[in-house]
């Protein structure tokens, strides 16, 4: 791969590149992404705590901004070893700042797929595709690609399906950003039958779009000249730059996630101290760390610190592996490889065990799958009802919940049924945690009313 392909100014859909001036395409990309109301959406997203009273405590929104400042500095770290390395870039007008307004953006974006409740809302949509009756009853209907996108129902796959086509459906090519946004954001660029084989790497793990948007994908894989991954269909290697969005995002989550365990009061300052030691090694740090009067403000001293260190030696794993990258060959985490890896791997261990299972997390993800079970539910027995009878009052009713945008013409659902239920999961994972819980409330009126 080469740089000069993979900073494509191109934009998806064909919309012409900017006509210059001091504000890059790149940084119109972020500018794009933070207008967008699927950006807006997730203020009331779950990151680790649902509906979480403390407003302190990180939403998919903060968490994602916070991602995006992490994200900024990597990229401009990286950007500035490429172009010494190759200043024939910068003679063709690419500075740092490219590199770091590409990941930015793409960090910026990376959950805006997500649907309500994280995690536990991913796994709610496999779930009941995999072992509701209804679900299972229409798996069995579909094609092996169509079939796959539900079974391993994902939100990064969905986040390319947002950016590339629903951000503006009118639009070719949705909030046609540039190909080479579109690349970072995509740590998983392949289709979901390709993804989860033995052996693939880091980004064979998951899926990053859907075979409705296969078309889409090339289109960018094209533009930015992304290696194919061992001759497959629709299975490419990683963007250089994907690497970097993916380190900025697992060094936020894993040191802010413990922090938003002890701002919940889930964790006492006592038990992480230690995992801040095991990063920030500078008696000067720590001495200022001690003068600090309480510790809230302690914590998020040491977080910065620690995020300080953990950059430049990502940033420094970066620089030592560009060339297997742009080769193709390197396909692991950046963070398993720098020198603090096993500390950092000590917060996420942390978090797994007292924050991602402790009973406030559990007690709130139970009855928030359970309502996007009962949506899937409902959606999708109404658009099936109303594909052969939309006048049935029952189904008609549900629909009414349903924007145009997912219905095809006069009202109706698509005609086909993968078209007919990706038109459902695209309206239900782009609720709101609040909002799913409102339209499930309200869903279950009706039918009540119905059982009458």
């Amino acid at each position: 791969m080469h740089w000069s392909s993979l900073l494509s100014h191109q934009r998806l859909g064909g919309a012409p590149a900017s006509a210059g001036g001091p504000r890059s395409d790149f940084q119109r990309d972020f500018d794009r992404i933070v207008f967008s109301s699927a950006f807006r959406r997730m203020q009331d997203k779950t990151q680790v705590f649902p509906l979480a009273k403390n407003d302190y405590v990180r939403t998919r929104l903060t968490h994602s901004l916070e991602v995006a400042s992490v994200g900024r500095s990597l990229g401009l770290l990286a950007g500035d070893h490429v172009l010494r390395a190759q200043p024939e870039l910068a003679a063709s007008g690419y500075g740092a700042a490219d590199f770091g307004a590409i990941v930015a953006a793409a960090c910026l974006a990376h959950d805006i797929g997500n649907p309500p409740f994280g995690h536990a809302g991913e796994a709610a949509f496999q779930s009941w595709f995999n072992a509701s009756e209804l679900g299972c009853a229409v798996l069995a209907r579909l094609a092996p690609a169509e079939r796959a996108d539900f079974a391993r129902f994902e939100g990064n796959a969905q986040t390319f399906r947002i950016l590339a086509r629903l951000g503006m459906p009118d639009n070719a090519g949705g909030m046609q950003l540039t190909c080479a946004t579109l690349a970072a954001v995509a740590k998983y660029p392949r289709a979901a039958q390709a993804a989860g084989a033995a052996g693939a790497g880091i980004s064979g793990k998951k899926h990053n779009f859907f075979h409705a948007d296969r078309e889409r994908f090339a289109a960018v894989a094209q533009a930015t000249g992304l290696l194919r991954r061992d001759a497959q269909d629709d299975c490419w290697c990683r963007h250089p730059l994907a690497f970097l969005v993916e380190a900025a995002d697992d060094i936020s989550y894993c040191v802010i996630d413990v922090e938003d365990a002890f701002r919940a009061g889930e964790m006492r300052y006592a038990e992480i101290e230690p995992l801040y030691r095991g990063v920030v090694g500078d008696a000067a740090a720590w001495a200022k760390a001690d003068a600090i009067a309480t510790d809230e403000k302690r914590v998020e001293y040491l977080r910065a610190r620690t995020i300080d260190t953990l950059v430049g030696e990502a940033a420094a794993a970066f620089a030592a592996r560009e060339p297997a990258m742009l080769a193709g060959t390197f396909d692991e985490e950046l963070i398993a490889v720098i020198p603090h890896a096993a500390a950092l791997e000590a917060f996420r261990a942390l978090a797994r065990e007292r924050v991602y299972q402790s009973a406030v997390v559990l007690n709130l993800q139970s009855p928030g799958a359970a309502v996007l079970g009962e949506l899937l539910d409902a959606f999708v027995g109404a658009v099936e009802v109303a594909a052969t009878d939309l006048e049935l009052p029952q189904a008609r009713a549900v629909l009414d919940f349903l924007p145009d945008q997912f219905l095809a013409a006069a009202g109706r659902p698509a005609a086909e049924l993968y078209a007919r239920v990706l038109a459902v999961t695209d309206f239900i994972s782009g609720m709101t945690d609040s909002y799913a819980v409102s339209v499930g409330q309200r869903v279950r009126s009706l039918g009540e009313r119905g059982a009458r």
